[in-house]
């Protein structure tokens, strides 16, 4: 946690059969308000380090949505720690259904924001939910290579009817784990991320008392009918989008070519930005890097989503 005052209120909303829960940021302008549903990385939590953007976009006069995965944090879901990347992007477009109906919100002006895994998952979301405004993907992991080729769409489409109605539980084939998120030792105990970059961000600053992070994780990879690939909805993508992407990347599924050839799909208003803080540099707080991102964000954020005055005057 930051530390610094916030407006926020805890809620909950259902999604595939459980509740995930979340905060509330109301800004202090007068509504309506353009909305940023905001989730975690991989295996975090919402308390890690993504709360202290939520409040500096709380600041610029925008309401926040920030929740916790299913089976991350509070949010309920069994089992506890699988990473399903189908299973998370319902999750943000139940987050959306929610978010549009609360009081004081512009249901029109409904935004994305991901971190890592979930900066993948944003963006497939973005890229079959006509309802989302804007997208901010931050190092998204889009992958270690780039997507199947998809001459007549047919991946695209699959990825979409999965994701909206599809079956995603994954058989014990399609099971890895569980085991550590990060390690000091691969050799003798491997783990989900390897970098040495990941170990010392989750154990000595992202994991510390009170987040209701542990070091475990599964990864769940159903293979039917189409793999997980975000870069197989890019092409799709028509919000304003910014990628903020470390040029140096060092975890492998955070690919900088491989988000580079997503970007260049994007079909709508786009911005690239590079941060030199590496994949977890961002996250430190206070830190010059989480002042460049999150300012440029907010930014980004207001620029696209602030009602047009003469519909507001009207």
């Amino acid at each position: 946690m930051s530390g610094k005052p916030s407006i926020r209120r805890d809620v909950a909303f259902g999604s595939e059969g459980v509740d995930l829960t979340g905060w509330i940021y109301a800004p202090d302008s007068a509504p309506p308000w353009p909305l940023v549903v905001m989730a975690h990385g991989f295996s975090a939590t919402r308390h890690m380090s993504v709360d202290n953007y939520a409040e500096v976009f709380r600041a610029a006069g925008l309401a926040v949505l920030l929740y916790d995965h299913r089976g991350f944090g509070d949010s309920g879901g069994e089992p506890r720690r699988q990473v399903n990347p189908w299973i998370q992007a319902r999750g943000y477009r139940d987050a959306v259904s929610y978010g549009r109906n609360l009081e004081g919100v512009n249901a029109s002006r409904v935004a994305l924001w991901g971190d890592s895994f979930s900066g993948g998952v944003a963006l497939a979301v973005a890229g079959i939910d006509e309802r989302v405004a804007a997208l901010v993907a931050q190092v998204p992991a889009l992958g270690r290579g780039l997507p199947p080729a998809d001459p007549d769409g047919s991946l695209y489409r699959a990825s979409r009817e999965t994701i909206l109605s599809g079956a995603v539980e994954p058989s014990e084939g399609e099971i890895q784990g569980p085991l550590p998120v990060v390690s000091d030792d691969q050799l003798r105990r491997p783990s989900a991320l390897e970098p040495l970059t990941a170990y010392r961000w989750f154990i000595e600053y992202g994991g510390r008392f009170g987040t209701g992070w542990a070091n475990d994780v599964t990864r769940a990879r159903p293979r039917k009918p189409v793999m997980w690939h975000p870069g197989l909805c890019a092409g799709h993508v028509r919000c304003p989008t910014l990628f903020v992407v470390s040029a140096h990347d060092e975890m492998p599924g955070a690919s900088p070519a491989v988000a580079r050839e997503a970007y260049e799909k994007l079909a709508g208003p786009k911005e690239w930005t590079e941060t030199d803080g590496g994949h977890f540099g961002l996250l430190y707080y206070p830190s010059e890097e989480f002042e460049k991102a999150s300012s440029a964000q907010a930014r980004f954020l207001s620029a696209h989503l602030r009602p047009d005055p003469k519909l507001a005057s009207g």
